[in-house]
């Protein structure tokens, strides 16, 4: 079987833990949430792979960096979310303390492709 180029990327693959990590802490949620935080937590946390693995399909080095740029914003909305639900005592603060530690991981891995992506864009528009 093909393996895909982003199957190689190790910020898709920590994306990837970040989201069964996210479904089973969701999952624990009131009834109430179903529709609410929950789904919206569910729809931002997948929104971070997809944007990486739409980005990695693009040709240009630009569109790359727009598709990685909206994984960040989706991942923060992550955290925004987590905190939220720690706030409304969905969360303990280990599980709050074992999304950040993901989230933390992703981010740096998410900022390394980005800045890296942003010096090949700096040296084509130079040469």
């Amino acid at each position: 079987m093909e393996t895909y180029p982003f199957e190689n990327m190790e910020v898709w693959k920590e994306s990837r833990q970040l989201v069964k990590m996210i479904y089973r802490l969701q999952a624990t949620f009131p009834t109430i949430e179903k529709y609410g935080l929950g789904d919206q937590l569910r729809r931002a946390v997948t929104s971070v792979s997809s944007n990486l693995v739409e980005g990695n399909a693009r040709y240009s080095t630009k569109e790359q960096i727009h598709f990685f740029d909206i994984a960040m914003g989706s991942l923060m909305e992550v955290y925004c979310q987590v905190l939220l639900a720690y706030d409304l005592e969905y969360l303990s603060e280990e599980q709050l303390f074992e999304c950040k530690q993901k989230i933390e991981r992703v981010r740096v891995l998410l900022n390394g492709l980005r800045r890296s992506k942003r010096q090949i864009l700096k040296t084509d528009n130079l040469s």
